[in-house]
């Protein structure tokens, strides 16, 4: 059973036990409506209580039957609250710990309302592209106010019960509980069961002073501010017909704009967002009950940029970090670079001071590598040469304890031939870390050849514990995303040789929704990174070619924003990406050289061969079993480079446009004399899924 029933004098229990959060599935809601039933048939019964078992009072819809026959199967969430609305006893909810989207439509619909402190509260629909649908968008201003509801709706961000208890004039909550939330409800309870007639939220009027033209600044901030996603304005159009409409008018529009918005691409993006960031932490042969190992200390070989950042991560978590270098100086400087990126989180009023010096204390430093001895983990984040690594991982082996994890930061190295310098492959993990590590959401978490499965469940684990979205990929050269990261960069520099500026491509595919264009983005990640992989595939793969534009931009130590010029010129102290002359010079030039005549691209080209680039490439990463599946490139591409998550990924992407399109394309680009042909040539996947009809997903 999904839902427990039981009296207790003379007040029917009803707790909904759907682990782990009571998602409002088809038997809870069923056992929702036959215990209402129930209590209403018993003239024992004087009141009802509602509650959730465990950890939440109810999260809202069941996402394991999203997309089923069940989903949507009687009684659906309108019946169960159309069963409380008329039941003729009182019906209390008692909601603890979490009450999200249809369970707080639930509780609404419920006479009255008690809640234990610290509940987290929200209607977060507007997170996958939808608005909320049984009601959210009508009851929350009628409890509420206009102002706060719609605040929340848009948003979608929690807010703690005791706040919303304690609104002047408002209240979403009738009582909160002083001690235990169960007992303290059943006295409620039995406080009102005598009371006639029954409260129904539905019955209040929307107080606002100047409703219309709060809603028109509404629609104009939300408007602004959600310029790809339809949702937000939806919101702000659902929560107005709670001030025009009566009461089932307004329900009925707002089940039509739910319906509306569950058929845009973009909701479809954002929930296959949402599917993909759960299915990563999947993994098939490693079971969730796999026993992990015990990380209280971390060490981190480098106190660069990225040891920094990562050092931070863990700092912020409350872990005690060591960090190694190989002078006092580097030492210092990271140490100082780490203070200084608190203390200007501590100006914007996102940490005080006191956290301040609570994580700095919790960070040491040493020039010895036998002051690792005691770390449980050690991750090195040093510059990224086989030689250097091969260095470092031989010094690791010789002085970590049996047990300690020894992870590498590489972003593109070989982590199986890195496991092979020490005597035990099997404690040898990458975990790719994107810059700024303490700002980015990424972990790429790479799988070698022995590693453990308690060490890959463990990185997994300790991945959550540091707020990181951790996908898994095999050992390859640039893994999942640097290695789609290369075409997407090759077909950027074929476009400057056929007749585009850097800021033609950059706007074209910021105006698709990237955040940063693929020039932009090598000026701020240093041109110089990819300079040195280049110089290494021109002797590992001769035959991959490139344009040459990229080597010569480098040969002018115009390495982007830390030289203060790259494809872009920058002024000091500025990050303004301003035109250069000097580079339009350089490309016009290779051109001539070359003798090839300037061509107009269209914006629409510019887009499909930077992501129709990256789609070829994750099809073969995905058939060569890098990636587990599809969904997880897409969460590298979202998380970590800048994708537009109103588009899913590229995968997803992909499938939107149609496999058979985006071959169909391919073959077109494959025939420019200019380009590559073996580049186009599709993936043998996406080939067969294209003539199968078929998607990624």
């Amino acid at each position: 059973m999904t839902t427990l029933y039981e009296v207790r004098d003379g007040i029917a229990v009803l707790t909904m036990s759907n682990p782990p959060v009571n998602g409002l599935g088809h038997a809870t809601r069923r056992g929702l409506v036959e215990g209402i039933d129930r209590a209403e048939a018993d003239p024992a019964v004087r009141a009802v209580v509602v509650t959730g078992a465990g950890r939440a009072f109810s999260g809202g819809a069941d996402i394991t039957e999203f997309g089923s026959p069940k989903a949507t199967a009687e009684p659906n969430l309108l019946t169960v609250i159309a069963a409380i609305e008329a039941c003729s006893k009182p019906v209390v909810a008692a909601v603890h710990s979490v009450a999200m989207g249809g369970g707080l439509e639930l509780a609404l619909g419920c006479h009255y309302r008690i809640a234990a402190p610290g509940a987290q509260i929200a209607l977060p629909e507007v997170k996958i592209g939808l608005i909320p649908g049984a009601g959210g968008t009508q009851r929350l201003p009628r409890v509420l106010g206009l102002e706060t509801a719609l605040n929340m709706i848009v948003s979608g961000e929690p807010v703690k019960s005791e706040l919303l208890a304690g609104l002047p004039g408002q209240a979403l909550f009738d009582r909160l509980a002083d001690g235990e939330l169960l007992p303290a409800a059943l006295a409620f309870a039995a406080e009102v069961a005598g009371a006639r007639p029954l409260p129904r939220v539905r019955d209040r009027k929307v107080a606002h002073p100047n409703a219309e033209a709060f809603l028109q600044f509404a629609r104009n901030t939300v408007g602004a501010m959600s310029r790809n996603f339809p949702a937000p304005l939806q919101c702000v159009e659902a929560v107005a017909l709670s001030v025009k409409l009566p009461f089932d008018a307004a329900m009925k529009r707002e089940l039509e704009i739910f319906s509306g918005l569950m058929l845009t691409p973009e909701c479809k993006a954002l929930r296959h967002a949402f599917f993909a960031e759960r299915a990563a932490s999947k993994i098939p042969d490693v079971p969730a009950d796999t026993p992990v190992r015990e990380v209280k200390r971390v060490a981190i070989i480098g106190a660069g940029t990225m040891g920094g950042g990562i050092a931070m991560n863990f700092l912020n978590a409350g872990t005690p970090v060591v960090m190694l270098e190989m002078k006092q100086e580097a030492l210092d400087r990271g140490v100082a670079t780490i203070r200084r990126n608190y203390e200007a989180q501590v100006k914007k009023r996102k940490l005080t001071p006191e956290k301040l010096e609570q994580r700095m204390a919790l960070l040491s430093t040493t020039l010895d590598y036998a002051d690792l001895k005691d770390a449980d983990m050690v991750i090195e984040a040093v510059f990224e040469d086989i030689g250097v690594k091969e260095t470092v991982f031989k010094a690791l082996d010789a002085v970590m304890k049996p047990g300690a994890i020894l992870a590498t930061n590489t972003s593109t190295l070989d982590v199986d031939r890195i496991a092979a310098f020490t005597s035990r492959p099997q404690d040898v993990i990458g975990t790719h870390f994107f810059s700024p590590a303490n700002v980015m959401k990424l972990l790429e978490v790479v799988r070698g050849r022995e590693t453990a499965k308690d060490v890959l469940q463990t990185v997994m684990q300790l991945g959550k514990k540091i707020r990181k979205t951790c996908v898994v990929s095999g050992v390859c050269d640039g893994f999942i995303g640097n290695r789609m990261i290369e075409q997407y960069s090759r077909q950027a520099g074929f476009l400057l040789e056929e007749g585009c500026t850097p800021q033609q491509v950059d706007k074209a595919i910021e105006k698709f929704g990237f955040a940063m264009g693929p020039f932009r983005m090598g000026d701020l990640a240093g041109n110089d990174v990819g300079w040195y992989i280049r110089k290494r595939r021109y002797l590992e793969k001769p035959d991959m070619r490139y344009s040459k534009t990229a080597d010569l931009l480098c040969e002018m130590g115009r390495f982007g924003q830390k030289t203060g010029a790259g494809w872009y010129d920058y002024q000091p102290g500025k990050r303004d990406a301003l035109p250069s002359k000097v580079v339009t010079d350089m490309i016009e030039a290779h051109r001539a050289a070359l003798g090839i005549t300037p061509r107009k691209v269209s914006d629409e080209e510019i887009v499909h061969r930077l992501v129709y680039a990256l789609v070829n490439e994750g099809a073969k990463i995905l058939e060569e079993g890098i990636a587990l599946r599809a969904s997880d490139i897409d969460m590298v591409y979202l998380t970590g480079y800048g994708f537009p998550l109103f588009r899913g990924g590229p995968m997803c992407y992909a499938d939107t446009v149609g496999l058979f399109n985006v071959v169909a394309t391919m073959k077109r680009f494959a025939a420019n004399p200019l380009d590559d042909a073996a580049f186009w040539q599709p993936a043998p996947l996406l080939a067969r899924l294209a003539a199968e009809g078929r998607s990624f997903s």
